[in-house]
């Protein structure tokens, strides 16, 4: 595998894309190779220069091809080739699925009422499909189909009617180095100002959702931390999403505990006594020094004593996020973790990618680290892959992000019946979500066109605060309608 050390600091390619080619789609692919320093990307102006890496001289339109074509010249020049191929957007699951569809569609069976054998067969298909048209490792190929497979075997299809509601609780006690989320450092009263507002929209929507035939599947309250709520203010919460909801539908009720410095008995009592059934404990890392790099103000013994009253208050689903390329982390301390992770009990444990994101304090630090860690984060996800699948753990769903080390991806793998539905719908995109609170996005989706309206709050807290009927407003026109949009 060539790396980013492999490059000489005055290593530098420029690249011609001839045609009417979206350069930005290309260099989201470049970019998987290699540093922006080491590039210049140019438009097509008809010439051909000597000193210049020409693509598409043939002047096709097909983007794929033309990636191809990008994809095996940077191979040559690099000797470097990303195991997710042609691919850059950040749900391949959801393309695993259309494939299979497709394939099953094509021998005119119904996708709905296919056999697991018929599965099968559709699967190997959309896997020699990315094999062959996107050039994928056949390890990633395998990944993305046995994660859809699995998706449809043990959570099915969400109804056309169906919805997950999504609250943002947009604080936390410190900022995480590799951060890049609404996550605001504040004091009690600043939390105290946030909550009628959040109300608010959480009562407002309530009284809409009925009204056009959504109900309710799924509710997730995510961050930052939730937990940095106190005891009443969670229980303040949880009245009035009861008050507000027809609970009688509920699959899964998660709330994101995440930091073990926000933990106590008597929330997670108050959250066990609401019927969440999920919560998130999110280590990160079980080495203390690491913990101490990346920001965080908590020891690994309060994480397992974490883990020991959420099992005491009986959660069915207990979450573990661990992180594969943490500062100064070798693949030994990264199984250290996950190895504890799973003593402690966890029966859901994504294993994310870090992502060096522009709005992280790590960018300022070092803005080229997601390439120097690929190497380190291949064998760390290969180990992880290994171990969990001799615990009996299955992928469930998957998703990529941007200036990930190495350009891989962050898995959630589970055991039987401890799947995340929220977080799987929310992937597939065939499910209207209600992004309540600051930094949430709403997506109505509506399956008459396939077609999502994503409807946005403002991030910042306070313009939240000061703007929230404009919030509600804007629902009540793009997400709130019985119109059908017509085309994307």
């Amino acid at each position: 595998m060539t790396t980013y050390d492999n490059f000489e600091n005055d290593f530098k390619i420029k690249i011609k894309i001839h045609g009417d080619v979206k350069l930005p789609l290309m260099r989201e692919l470049i970019d998987e190779f290699m540093p922006p320093e080491h590039y210049e990307l140019l438009p097509d102006d008809g010439f051909i220069a000597d000193d210049c890496l020409h693509i598409n001289l043939s002047g096709s339109a097909d983007k794929d091809e033309i990636k191809r074509e990008l994809f095996r010249d940077l191979y040559a020049v690099t000797g470097y080739k990303p195991d997710w191929g042609i691919l850059t957007g950040v749900r391949p699951v959801k393309l695993a699925g259309e494939l299979i569809d497709k394939a099953l569609l094509d021998k005119g069976i119904n996708p709905d009422q296919a056999s697991y054998s018929e599965l099968d067969e559709a699967a190997e298909e959309a896997e020699r499909t990315f094999l062959r048209d996107y050039l994928l490792s056949s390890d990633k190929a395998r990944l993305i189909t046995d994660t859809y497979k699995y998706q449809i075997s043990s959570m099915g299809r969400p109804a056309d009617n169906s919805l997950g509601i999504y609250l943002g609780i947009p604080f936390c006690p410190t900022r995480c180095v590799y951060c890049s989320f609404a996550s605001n450092q504040v004091p009690e009263s600043e939390i105290e100002r946030y909550l009628p507002a959040l109300l608010h929209e959480v009562e407002y929507c309530g009284r809409k959702v009925p009204v056009y035939g959504m109900v309710p599947e799924s509710i997730y309250i995510g961050g930052g931390t939730p937990t940095s709520l106190n005891a009443e203010q969670l229980k303040i919460l949880m009245e009035k999403l009861h008050d507000c909801y027809d609970f009688s539908k509920i699959k899964e009720f998660c709330v994101e505990a995440g930091r073990p410095d926000t933990i106590d008995r008597e929330k997670l009592h108050t959250l066990k006594d609401a019927g969440v059934d999920r919560i998130s404990i999110n280590p990160q890392s079980m080495r203390q020094k690491t913990l101490d790099l990346i920001g965080r103000y908590h020891t690994p013994e309060d994480i397992a004593e974490s883990f020991a009253i959420a099992k005491d208050e009986g959660f069915d689903v207990i979450n573990s996020d661990i992180i594969a390329g943490l500062p100064e982390e070798t693949p030994e301390d990264f199984d250290y973790t996950l190895e504890k992770v799973l003593e402690m009990g966890a029966n859901n444990i994504t294993v994310h990618t870090l992502a060096v994101k522009r709005a992280s304090r790590l960018k300022n630090v070092d803005k080229n680290y997601h390439y120097k860690a690929a190497r380190t984060v291949a064998q760390m996800l290969a180990d992880s892959r290994e171990m969990l699948k001799a615990k009996g753990f299955k992928p469930y769903y998957l998703y990529r992000q941007k200036h990930m080390a190495g350009s891989f991806e962050n898995t959630g793998y589970c055991l039987p019946g401890a799947e995340g539905l929220y977080n799987t719908r929310i992937m597939d995109e065939h499910q209207s979500i209600l992004s309540l609170g600051a930094g949430g996005i709403s997506k109505r989706y509506y399956p008459e066109n396939d077609l999502i309206v994503r409807v946005p709050n403002v991030t910042n807290y306070r313009e939240y605060i000061d703007r929230i009927d404009e919030m509600c407003g804007r629902k009540e026109e793009n997400f709130f309608t019985k119109h059908t949009p017509k085309s994307r």
